[in-house]
């Protein structure tokens, strides 16, 4: 993981485990979107920007694959990366892995819109977000499950 962007730590806690004792799909999605926040903000896109500039960000597609169970107790940590940014698009995924056992649990693909928090109309990233989309960008093989 160490080519992707560090963007979560933490663990699995008991509440996060469903009747079958794993970790239910609501805590995965809940963990990305964490980890989403953490990605944005090496982009630029920090709460104080959102505030300022009167934008915001919308996911518009979001593609989760689950590979391996994860059990209360279990740590993991999720690393991001961005497959493209356009106009005003993103696309970008993270990768989830067990810290112990180094393997990935869960992939999530994204594609988000930069929006005019007012028209709620879809609008360009600015200069400053796309010099430091730049070298974020690389391919991920998500294999034939998305």
């Amino acid at each position: 993981m160490s080519a992707l962007l560090p963007t979560y730590r933490g663990a699995v806690y008991p509440w996060h485990c469903d009747h079958m004792g794993h970790m239910n799909v609501m805590w995965y999605v809940g963990k990305f979107d964490e980890a989403t926040w953490s990605f944005f903000a090496a982009l630029g896109v920090t709460p104080r920007y959102l505030r300022e500039s009167a934008t915001a960000t919308a996911a518009v597609d979001q593609r989760l694959q689950y590979r391996k169970e994860l059990l209360a107790g279990d740590t993991v940590s999720i690393g991001s990366g961005l497959l493209e940014l356009r106009d005003k698009a993103v696309v970008f995924f993270h990768e989830m892995r067990n810290n112990e056992t180094n393997e990935v649990c869960a992939t999530c693909r994204i594609t988000g819109v930069h929006l005019d928090s007012q028209t709620r109309r879809a609008k360009p990233w600015p200069a400053g977000v796309r010099e430091r989309a730049a070298p974020l960008v690389r391919p991920y093989d998500f294999g034939d499950r998305t």
